[in-house]
């Protein structure tokens, strides 16, 4: 195991109301995908600390709710000086449980802190507005208000930023939160949580609560007093996530699966293409749900391009996250692997062409090989599901038109992309294909300064920018009267 410089920050149990819980009836291993190796052994939260926690996270919005806002930005701005501080252990914890190379790890502790600073910032910008009426007799307000307890229920893939994209606002905002994450990836939660009763956060403001999906997620959906869900991971669990929040009427963010088109027309700066399309689709090995999913390129090109792309990609170097040379590293578990795998396979079946790669690495069981495939069409069931793992399928497209009937043929709106140099169509793509988020000649597009959130079936809300506390507030509207001489 990697030591760490700080080894207090590597927990074994939920954080509840300022006190860790390190003894329960139930346990499970936290492993490490690349060795295999039990990191930790965590002691898992059952169904009645959820509802404990739930009332104490509620004791503690009564009076988080009306802390000023200069102290919320200061203990956040302290939970971001630590989280920086700190930045060399959280990412080996993130490499240790994740997979990803060391120096993605440090990348995302980075992008997360960034979340917290950020809306440390805008914890002071919480604005209303007054509203003029006929008649000198009466005015109306509106102000905004938290909404009260949160629960968020967060993924494996990104288990720093996903978590403080949420819990950032949450507080900033004067709500209290319940963070529910992924059981292959509890440490970073944990870790962060540590750091945050560090900079001083009271007690019941900030939870982590570890342990079953299916003994904690419905305690929190069926709770009249938690308020709003916020979500990051795939639709269909999304979709029974907002059903089961029907019956209390929750506010909920929906962040949900994708299925990313990178589209490149022939007058496209091909270099930069090809290292636009390295940098999305292979990013955490293809476990993010922004990646290219389908690449789509003109057809005067595609041959060149697949031979461009080829040679790039026989340079990758699959191993452990923490080896240095390392490019990629393992996906998250045995099962994720196994699941790209038969993915791949079944495209084969259908008539999919290997240009490299296509098979799970000798390397062990949850290594996948980077991979590039050829000979597809939109018929296919690669062309329709989100991979969540190291394999580019790239399909030919002849018009602009043909571009956007494919990348519009999903169910799925969160990110697309597209290179061209031609700026009226830039202009043309960006308007007419059916996403949240446009990248245009760029893949790094998430930043805590923008709105993150998809359309159709990747769900609802956005997270970051000025726009990412209107989820954690609800609008209030006052009529004052008497006011006539």
């Amino acid at each position: 195991m990697n030591s760490l410089i700080d080894s207090t920050l590597l927990k074994s149990g939920s954080y509840l109301n300022g006190k860790w819980i390190t003894k329960a009836e139930t346990q499970a291993d936290v492993l490490n995908p690349a060795t295999g190796e039990v990191i930790t052994t965590l002691a898992l939260s059952n169904e009645q600390d959820a509802k404990t926690v739930i009332d104490d996270a509620n004791t503690a919005f009564q009076t988080w709710k009306t802390t000023s806002v200069q102290t919320r930005f200061e203990l956040l701005k302290k939970w971001f000086d630590l989280i920086i501080a700190n930045k060399q252990d959280l990412a080996a914890i993130m490499t240790m449980e994740q997979g990803k190379t060391l120096a993605e790890s440090l990348g995302e502790i980075d992008y997360g802190a960034s979340y917290v600073e950020w809306f440390a910032e805008e914890a002071k910008r919480i604005y209303g507005d007054v509203i003029n009426l006929p008649g000198q007799d009466k005015q109306a307000l509106v102000i905004r208000q938290p909404v009260g307890v949160v629960a968020a229920i967060t993924p494996w893939n990104f288990p720093n930023a996903m978590i403080t994209r949420k819990a950032a606002p949450a507080l900033a905002a004067g709500c209290t939160i319940i963070i529910k994450p992924a059981l292959e990836t509890p440490l970073s939660a944990l870790a962060l949580a540590e750091l945050a009763e560090r900079a001083g956060i009271p007690a019941g403001v900030i939870n982590v609560i570890v342990g079953k999906s299916r003994d904690l997620g419905k305690v929190l959906t069926d709770s009249s007093i938690v308020r709003k869900l916020t979500f990051t991971g795939s639709t269909p669990v999304g979709k029974v996530l907002m059903k089961q929040c029907a019956d209390t009427v929750k506010r909920t963010s929906m962040e949900l699966g994708g299925n990313a088109p990178l589209i490149i027309f022939d007058d496209a700066n091909m270099d930069k293409a090809i290292e636009a399309t390295l940098a999305s689709k292979y990013r955490n090995s293809g476990q993010t749900c922004i990646c290219a999913n389908r690449i789509l390129v003109q057809d005067g090109i595609y041959d060149l391009f697949v031979a461009k792309l080829k040679a790039r990609v026989e340079q990758f170097r699959l191993g452990n996250g923490f080896d240095q040379g390392t490019t990629h590293g393992p996906l998250v578990s045995e099962k994720a692997a196994n699941d790209v795998n038969n993915l791949v396979q079944q495209a084969i079946k259908q008539g999919a062409k290997v240009e490299i790669g296509g098979n799970i690495s000798d390397l062990g069981s949850c290594f996948f090989e980077p991979t590039i495939l050829t000979n597809l069409d939109a018929k296919m069931e690669i062309f329709r599901e989100e991979i969540f793992g190291p394999v580019a399928p790239i399909f030919k497209f002849h018009s602009e038109q043909e571009a956007v009937d494919l990348a519009n043929d999903t169910e799925f709106g969160l990110a697309s992309y597209v290179f061209t140099d031609n700026i009226s169509r830039a202009w043309r793509m960006a308007t007419n294909i059916e996403y949240g988020m446009v990248g245009i000649n760029e893949v790094a597009i998430s930043s805590a300064m923008v709105p993150f959130g998809g359309i159709k079936e990747s769900g609802n809300g956005r997270e970051g920018s000025k726009y990412g506390l209107d989820d954690y507030t609800e609008m209030k509207y006052i009529c004052l009267g008497g006011l006539g001489s």
